[in-house]
């Protein structure tokens, strides 16, 4: 049954990468929050640090499963849409749909069991480092010692193969229903169509974010500290909703600027046909922008607008206030070196996989610094677009909390805070997609067309 899935996995080893990536690391989180739940229960801890560590599990290690699973489910596609010219060849000579979705499906559920049990001791180490992160703080007790046990272990072994298994499924369904006429075309011309499905469920996430908004400023409305429950998430849900739409808004970015990236000339002409090309590979690629400008411009202006609100009312933080506080900056963290870990992986992916295309272009009469300005400019304009949608689902967040806190939609802090964010996610993926581009160009033309 997994024969050609394991065949398809030694002979194209590379491809796979940034999926395993995405299962590892995903693991590697869900077992560290996990094991605040197993820490909680072998520890004996009773009162405020039992709470800490159910909500430090439940709060920030739920929200890193969304993450999580959303991550993965993007690269297996990237991953499989990588591979359309060979399922087309596949289904040519005869391979059924069904023995392809089986191909897919035991490629996932391999690399997810290969990734989950490799998490399990950096898993491990990363759970004894936010249980000493709450030591540090004074939430947890120094005496209460980390455990690693049976929920971390089987809540990471068995999220990341249930999630790595749906979303192959789901990608598996895509990818085999197609006539192999179909299958050829879809290979030569990723155009990333948006599917019903994803359609319904960035509007479900978009509606839940708008519904967190609503009821932050109505419900919430003076309520405190407090109104960080319900604003404090929009901008994460914002972010997914609109990440799940970035094939459509990669494809209106491109109707938008394709004209005036012409004006660059060649390298500009060439960035411009390759976005028309290629608008799937790119929609991979904005979504952890939008998600990582989204959930930390939101989680940092929050915080910042918070403890203006308790310095001009001239209040101490409580030990929950300062609980919260922390979670704030784990879940920024944890955002933070997951989305830019998954950005840089997928566009070294994705850019790697353009050997051949590269190849072509300069047998055609491109000079490689062509090459190298016409992906720079798709890198401008992939991050452009990214920050444009992470800022707008960061209002979710900021203009309720600062209305229900501070009557003001203006949030505190300066402008400083959210350059110093669009800078690095600019540098991630100018730095990544120049240093894979180069890399790339430096195999022989020909030698690289006919790979």
């Amino acid at each position: 049954m997994f024969a050609l899935a394991i065949r398809s996995l030694r002979r194209r080893a590379g491809a796979f990468t940034a999926s395993f990536l995405a299962l590892f690391l995903g693991s590697t989180i869900i077992m560290a929050f996990a094991s605040m739940l197993d820490t909680a229960a072998a520890s004996g801890a009773t009162g405020e640090a039992r709470d800490t560590l159910v909500i430090m599990a439940n709060v920030v290690g739920g929200w890193g499963l969304l993450l999580v699973v959303f991550a993965v489910t993007s690269t297996l596609t990237l991953s499989v849409r990588q591979r359309a010219s060979e399922i087309a060849l596949l289904k040519s000579v005869g391979a059924t749909p069904a023995q392809l979705a089986r191909m897919i499906v035991g490629e996932a559920a391999g690399l997810a069991v290969a990734a989950a049990l490799l998490a399990v001791v950096p898993g491990m180490l990363a759970g004894r480092g936010v249980l000493g992160l709450l030591h540090g703080t004074g939430q947890v007790p120094a005496e209460i010692g980390h455990h690693f046990g049976a929920v971390a272990l089987s809540m990471g072994i068995g999220i990341t193969t249930v999630s790595a298994t749906a979303a192959a499924l789901i990608t598996a369904r895509r990818a085999t229903r197609a006539g192999v006429a179909d299958s050829m075309r879809s290979a030569a011309v990723d155009t990333g169509r948006t599917s019903r499905k994803r359609i319904v469920f960035a509007v479900l996430f978009l509606l839940l974010a708008l519904n967190e908004a609503v009821i932050t400023v109505t419900l919430m409305d003076g309520k405190g500290s407090d109104v960080m429950a319900t604003s404090g998430q929009a901008d994460i849900l914002a972010a997914i909703g609109l990440a799940l739409l970035a094939p459509a808004i990669m494809r209106g970015a491109t109707s938008l600027l394709g004209r005036p990236l012409c004006a660059f000339g060649a390298a500009g002409e060439l960035a411009a046909a390759t976005m028309r090309r290629r608008t799937g590979a790119l929609a991979s690629a904005v979504a952890p922008v939008v998600l990582f400008v989204g959930t930390a411009v939101g989680t940092l202006y929050l915080q910042a607008t918070e403890n203006a609100a308790m310095e001009a009312a001239g209040l101490a933080k409580t030990a929950e206030q300062k609980s919260i506080e922390t979670l704030n900056f784990v879940v920024i963290g944890m955002v933070v070196l997951f989305t830019a870990i998954m950005l840089v992986n997928t566009l070294v992916a994705a850019t790697a996989h353009r050997r051949r295309e590269f190849g072509q272009t300069r047998l055609a009469g491109a000079t490689p610094r062509q090459v190298l300005a016409g992906v720079a400019l798709e890198s401008a304009v992939l991050t452009v677009t990214g920050v444009a949608c992470g800022t707008v689902a960061s209002v979710f967040t900021i203009v309720p909390f600062g209305l229900a806190r501070r009557d003001s939609a203006v949030p505190a802090g300066d402008v400083w805070t959210y350059l110093a964010v669009v800078a690095l996610a600019a540098a991630l993926t100018g730095a990544t997609t120049w240093a894979a581009t180069r890399r790339a160009i430096r195999v022989p033309a020909v030698e690289a067309a006919l790979r």
